[in-house]
């Protein structure tokens, strides 16, 4: 098999170091890799297959002889980064909001549309996380029933917010444990014992730009036609994103036909045993690849209603593993 030269751009980052866990783990054939970050971190130790390799500069010059060049990074630095990637040979697989939308960039989940790999010029667009694990089980549904319309809400973990996140909310947990004083930076109010219905910017039609993405790029992936809206909540949780979905259809469609098709779905795990209280759950899904989906019913106030509750770990299907994903399939299907 051919190895190909690697670059990891922010791996330093939650998501970044959770991709070169992956590269790893599913023995993606690697020639070389760099680690690229900032001039700040550079020298930086971070193991990888029982070597220590030291960080790089991201920086022109640093992609020449890369093949796929995986970014981690805010979408700022992916505008700055990736037109000089490009131009150095690499394919970019980017998993900040940079390029989503753009018309140029095919934006892909590989079990819902991989045959927009085939126009990626170089550049190749992660969709966000909430988005990969709701329309990962509603691609099959809507192959056979055709959906109409989507109501989703989220229940977001901070580790969606990265590491800041994360370390605020221990650390709320903390101050709470010891009778401390509790503060916040990273989220405009307290996290721990709370819900925040704000994630990210709030827009002029009341929306915020993390809502707006899903009913977006639910659009560009799956249908143009989908009618979409989003809530999109913050939970105290450590990882794993929750989600209410709520689908409508154009043919009849009950709960057992949609049971049946995730039950065979690639990269779905049906979970839904009331009986048992089996359900998907966060801390279940935590280092898991598939999206847990359960609780599946039919909704009596409109015909042609299912809704669902779908679970998956962010940080992998919602960003690091989508992007290995999205590298195999290029390799696969000899468009690298």
């Amino acid at each position: 098999m051919k190895a190909y030269n690697i670059a990891v751009v922010g791996p330093l980052g939650v998501v970044g170091g959770k991709l070169i866990e992956i590269l790893v783990e599913r023995n993606f054939p690697i020639n070389k890799i760099k680690l690229l970050g900032t001039s700040r971190n550079k020298n930086k130790k971070i193991k990888f297959h029982g070597q220590t390799l030291l960080t790089e500069v991201a920086e022109e010059g640093a992609f020449i002889d890369v093949d796929i060049a995986f970014f981690c990074i805010d979408s700022n630095v992916s505008k700055h980064l990736a037109p000089i990637a490009i131009k150095e040979g690499a394919v970019v697989i980017d998993n900040s909001s940079a390029w989503r939308l753009d018309d140029k960039v095919p934006l892909v989940i590989p079990e819902v549309n991989p045959e927009d790999l085939h126009s990626h010029n170089q550049l190749i667009s992660n969709p966000n996380c909430s988005t990969i694990q709701m329309l990962v089980p509603l691609k099959p549904i809507h192959d056979i029933f055709k959906i109409k319309r989507i109501v989703v809400s989220t229940y977001q973990s901070v580790s969606g917010t990265g590491k800041k996140g994360m370390e605020e909310l221990n650390n709320q947990l903390l101050d709470y444990y010891f009778n401390t004083p509790m503060t916040n930076s990273v989220y405009p109010h307290q996290i721990l014992f709370n819900v925040l219905p704000h994630i990210d910017d709030f827009l002029e039609n009341g929306y915020t730009k993390e809502e707006m993405k899903m009913v977006n790029e639910t659009k560009k992936i799956l249908d143009k036609d989908i009618e979409v809206t989003a809530t999109a909540v913050r939970i105290p949780v450590l990882n794993g994103h929750s989600e209410s979905v709520n689908i409508e259809t154009e043919k009849p469609i009950s709960p057992e036909e949609v049971k049946a098709i995730l039950g065979k779905a690639k990269g779905v795990k049906l979970v839904d045993d009331i009986k048992s209280n089996l359900y998907p759950m966060p801390i279940q899904v935590e280092g898991k690849d598939e999206v847990f989906v359960g609780r599946i019913r039919k909704d009596m106030s409109i015909d042609n209603g299912i809704n669902m509750w779908i679970v998956a770990d962010n940080l992998r299907k919602g960003a690091a593993l989508n992007s290995v994903q999205i590298a195999e399939t290029l390799i696969e299907r000899d468009i690298l």
